[in-house]
């Protein structure tokens, strides 16, 4: 059976062009980059040439480029770095309720220390008022952390606004953006961004790495893996030099989609997925919005059925979906961003999330759509919630 991937926004698969580059430095190349001698500085060469391509990715310079294991790494790097680092008075941190968990969980962690965490609500389609955040804005404010675009439903929120009431307000700006990353252009030189998360595994790239861009000028921040000098001792540990040399392959290829208007066809598609899937399924809903979102990503609620059976359903029929976040999943508990944009219950519990990638056809998509008809259809009734 070929299965049908439709799970993109929990992971990509590593592209082959990925794998070929890391293959010789699991087995011919095992320097240390910080070494001296020549197998430390082929090492060291690979990985400043992967913090190049990364950097040209984020439009940032290649010293800005602090390369971690992933973005929950990176995400945690930049809200204690912050919080905790040198000389910091400021005591209040304002975000979102609908921000990844490796932004939720460190910011509660940081509640008990003192720290005033400010949670502002997004409206129904999951968009941030900027009034809320001008008035959650105050002088003790040290950092504002909104995620770029959410990973359940997609939508995006206008950094570009934030950021620069971040900056009138003396307080720095971390995005998560591990989701936008190859998805959307990027230009942190542009963006009033002091700080921004991104993921490997998200552009087909290995998991096991990610960085965190902090932008020239920023004060020290406190670094939550202290060791050797490493990234300019601002993260200790030797570099995983295989994946850091694939996710800079990564990024290469990412850039070329982008110039190619890779995103827009595939929001193309994923609009006539969409429609496909209207007409045979009374009553679907979309979630998030339809105009600010995500060009690969669709969440949806097929009321009267249940996501967790869907799911299952689909994934025997050879189709892989999520019920939402893969960082959220079996905690037994509803999608915290749907109850958030206000969503009752019962629909949350009908929810899936379709999240494309760069390979699917018209073809593909429509035995999505006929299984969907099946399972969820007007004459679809074998995952009906049962009446018990």
């Amino acid at each position: 059976m070929n299965r049908i991937y439709l799970d993109h926004n929990a992971t990509t698969p590593v592209a082959p062009e990925v794998l070929e580059a890391m293959w010789p430095w699991h087995r011919d190349h095992f320097g240390n980059p910080s070494s001296v001698h020549q197998e430390g500085r082929e090492a060291r060469v690979r990985l400043d040439e992967a913090r190049e391509k990364v950097a040209a990715l984020l439009g940032a310079r290649a010293g800005e480029v602090v390369f971690t294991s992933g973005g929950t790494e990176s995400n945690n790097f930049a809200l204690l770095g912050v919080a905790l680092m040198p000389g910091q008075t400021r005591r209040r941190i304002v975000t979102t309720a609908i921000e990844h968990p490796s932004v939720l969980n460190p910011l509660r962690q940081l509640a008990p220390l003192g720290f005033d965490i400010v949670f502002l609500p997004p409206d129904a389609d999951g968009r941030i008022d900027p009034a809320r955040l001008e008035s959650a804005l105050d002088d003790s404010t040290a950092l504002v952390s909104i995620q770029h675009a959410n990973s359940e439903v997609g939508t995006l929120q206008d950094i570009q606004t934030f950021g620069e009431m971040a900056r009138r307000a003396g307080a720095l700006f971390h995005v998560d953006a591990v989701q936008t990353a190859g998805k959307l252009a990027l230009d942190v030189e542009a963006l009033p961004v002091d700080l921004l998360s991104v993921s490997s595994h998200k552009i087909c790239g290995p998991k096991g790495v990610g960085a965190l861009f902090i932008r020239r000028g920023t004060a020290p921040l406190f670094s939550p893996i202290a060791g050797g000098s490493q990234e300019r001792k601002r993260r200790g540990g030797t570099e995983n030099v295989a994946g850091i040399v694939g996710f800079g392959v990564a990024a290469d290829l990412a850039v070329a989609r982008l110039a190619a208007g890779r995103p827009e066809e595939v929001r193309a598609l994923r609009d006539w997925f969409f429609a496909q899937i209207r007409e045979v399924v009374p009553g679907v809903v979309r979630f998030g919005s339809a105009e600010f979102c995500l060009p690969n990503t669709l969440g949806l609620g097929f009321p009267g059925r249940e996501g967790q059976g869907l799911l299952i359903g689909l994934d025997m029929e050879g189709i892989a979906v999520s019920t939402g976040s893969a960082c959220s999943s079996g905690s037994g508990q509803p999608s915290p961003v749907l109850a958030a944009l206000g969503v009752d219950l019962q629909t949350i519990e009908s929810s899936l999330r379709f999240s494309l990638g760069w390979q699917h056809s018209r073809e593909e998509l429509m035995k999505v759509v006929e299984a969907l008809s099946r399972l969820a259809g007007a004459t679809g009734d074998r995952l009906a919630p049962s009446s018990a």
